[in-house]
């Protein structure tokens, strides 16, 4: 019998992902309604024990509160199921006639999901129904210190995925997580793509794992107050968002940033709203206890009360207060406030003007949440916009409470317990995270060219007419589909039987191979090539008095072509012609394909 934690957790992977990877090998023969209907059952029983599930995470973690809990896992049992409901996962996805096309869903097996110790049942909930969305089977490995709750998440949706008519041991969790066991887990052969949810630390392991992975950077989410804004209802978000489950959600409020000239209204709207305003004194004293001096946050101080963060530091602070608001003088490391702080505790920065708000929220973003979520309260859309394009984040809410607006209760985002920060933040994904992530894409292409009809230019020169109105012909009979009968009607003006695809097509192309005969008359070139010039015509008397007129010259060839040169040439609306010496870069051939700009010359 083993007895080493260790040991016991990596043969408990094994065992169990064998068995999901064997209860794989059925489901992948389901049909899409048999998996939809697998699904409801699950969110349906998520659903009526959203709240005891809620109670349980609270008990064991000390995290968070129990009706913000009760709304996360509402949020996966109730309105993602919603959300996906009719999504097309299973089989045939869609059929494009046109480019002859069929796109075929490929579930990847077995799902690898690191369950966090903030939302331990909530992202249960949402990591099992999307994963047996897209055609998987799911092995879980909850926090050690959220065992108990995340485990009864798993056997409620377990007991109704088979139920629903699931295999047995599609959906399974480890009882016995240690950190060797759950490397065990992204490494096991078997493992078809991770989706790991925690710290950096576990994050870094799932993309150095050698498996795919969907993991998710920290959040230190800037809120810009704009002038237009309505104050008293952007406050109220703003406290609404910063107190949901303490800030045990990664996209919560962080800094409020505001110019100077709202300062006053946003300070009485913030007491209206229950915040305690700290003094200077009791701010030092929070970022004391909140971070150390590496400005990771006190694992004590995460998800705990206003109340309690407040005697921690040395103060006490009414028993309806709902947030601590603290002003900051800057952001960065001399301003430890300015960093995430995953509790009930938001920032208060107030600048110069609208320029110093963009570069305060970038900042805050570049300090600690690269491309996780930023926050604008306006009404005046160009400053939106603005904000919107400036902000390396990938998630940009407008007028709502950033938790709600992130995770898709209050916008139209996918709702998701996993939200991408992109490369900036080294992630595979910016998006949301959904079904759609968990399958691959096989297409069944038919050949719809021939090589020499992909390539007419590779011939030296003009297309072959025949071949060019052969595809044209082709391309419009799938289009327009073959022509009306001609009806026994008199005509009217303007009227009559449409001509055939081929006589179109001949028509078609030999008014495109006219104006391209005119196009490519050598033109001046302003390449940063050395052009030879064109051999000027002397004017002479008409007839056979004058001058004989010399040979027409040579076409300007170049010997490199660079990005700028494309430019150049698509401004003046002129060719460029190539040899077969010539030097193109990949980026110029790829822009000048867009615009058919190179010309190979005739030797």
């Amino acid at each position: 019998m083993l007895h080493d934690p260790d040991l016991v957790s990596v043969q408990e992977v094994r065992t169990k992902v064998d068995r999901a990877y064997a209860a794989f090998q059925q489901y992948r023969k389901f049909t899409q309604e048999q998996v939809d209907a697998i699904v409801e059952s699950m969110a349906a029983a998520a659903r009526a024990e959203s709240r005891r599930l809620a109670e349980l995470a609270v008990e064991e973690t000390g995290y968070g509160n129990v009706e913000s809990k009760t709304a996360k896992n509402l949020l996966c049992a109730d309105l993602l199921p919603r959300r996906i409901r009719g999504m097309r996962t299973i089989g045939v996805l869609r059929e494009i006639k046109e480019d002859r096309i069929i796109e075929i869903a490929e579930p990847v097996g077995v799902v690898a999901a690191i369950l966090p110790t903030t939302n331990p049942t909530s992202t249960a909930i949402y990591k099992s129904i999307v994963a047996l969305k897209a055609g998987n089977a799911i092995v879980l490995s909850p926090h050690p210190r959220a065992k108990a709750s995340t485990c009864a998440a798993i056997d409620v949706l377990h007991r109704a995925s088979v139920a629903g008519g699931a295999p047995p041991e599609l959906i399974q969790c480890i009882n016995n997580a240690t950190i060797e066991g759950t490397n065990a887990l992204m490494r096991h052969p078997r493992t078809g793509v991770i989706l790991s949810t925690g710290g950096s630390g576990i994050v870094r392991a799932a993309y150095s794992s050698g498996k795919p992975a969907f993991g998710v950077g920290p959040g230190n989410v800037p809120v810009c107050v704009e002038e237009s804004a309505d104050i008293a209802e952007s406050i109220r978000k703003i406290v609404e968002g910063k107190s949901f489950d303490y800030g045990t959600v990664c996209s919560s409020e962080q800094t409020v940033v505001a110019v100077k000239s709202l300062r006053e209204r946003i300070l009485s709207e913030l007491k209206a709203r229950r915040a305690y305003l700290c003094t200077e004194e009791q701010g030092h004293a929070l970022a004391r206890v909140l971070l150390n001096e590496k400005l990771v946050v006190n694992a004590d101080c995460v998800g705990q009360s206003p109340q309690r963060i407040a005697q921690m530091a040395g103060f006490s602070v009414p028993g309806d207060c709902a947030i601590l608001a603290v002003e900051i003088r800057g952001v960065g490391k001399q301003h430890p406030l300015s960093a995430e702080k995953l509790s009930p505790v938001l920032a208060l920065y107030f600048v110069d003007d609208f320029a110093a708000c963009l570069d305060a929220c970038e900042a805050i973003l570049r300090f600690g949440g690269l491309g996780h979520t930023s926050v604008i309260h306006s009404n005046d859309d160009a400053r939106v916009l603005e904000y919107g394009v400036r902000m390396p984040a990938f998630r940009v809410l407008v007028n709502t409470s950033s938790p709600q607006g992130s995770t898709g209760i209050t916008t139209n985002v996918m709702p998701s317990m996993t939200l991408g920060c992109g490369a900036i933040a080294g992630n595979i994904t910016s998006d949301n995270v959904g079904p759609q992530h968990l399958f691959n894409i096989k297409r069944i292409a038919y050949a719809v060219r021939t090589p020499e009809e992909a390539f007419p230019s590779q011939a030296g020169g003009m297309p072959d007419r025949a071949a060019v109105v052969s595809a044209v012909e082709r391309y419009l009979a799938r289009k327009l589909g073959p022509a009306p009968v001609p009806s026994s009607a008199p005509a009217t003006a303007g009227s009559g039987p449409r001509p055939d695809s081929r006589t179109i097509a001949a028509s078609v192309v030999d008014r495109f191979l006219g104006t391209r005969r005119e196009a490519e008359t050598p033109a001046p070139s302003t390449c940063s090539c050395a052009l030879p010039k064109p051999v000027a015509v002397q004017a002479g008397a008409a007839g056979g008095g004058g001058p004989t007129p010399p040979a027409a010259p040579p076409l300007p060839v170049v010997d490199f072509v660079c990005e700028s040169d494309v430019r150049a040439a698509m401004k003046e609306s002129r060719k460029i012609y190539t040899g077969p010496k010539t030097i193109v870069t990949p980026a110029a051939r790829e822009l000048a394909a867009q615009y058919d700009i190179l010309v190979q010359a005739k030797r």
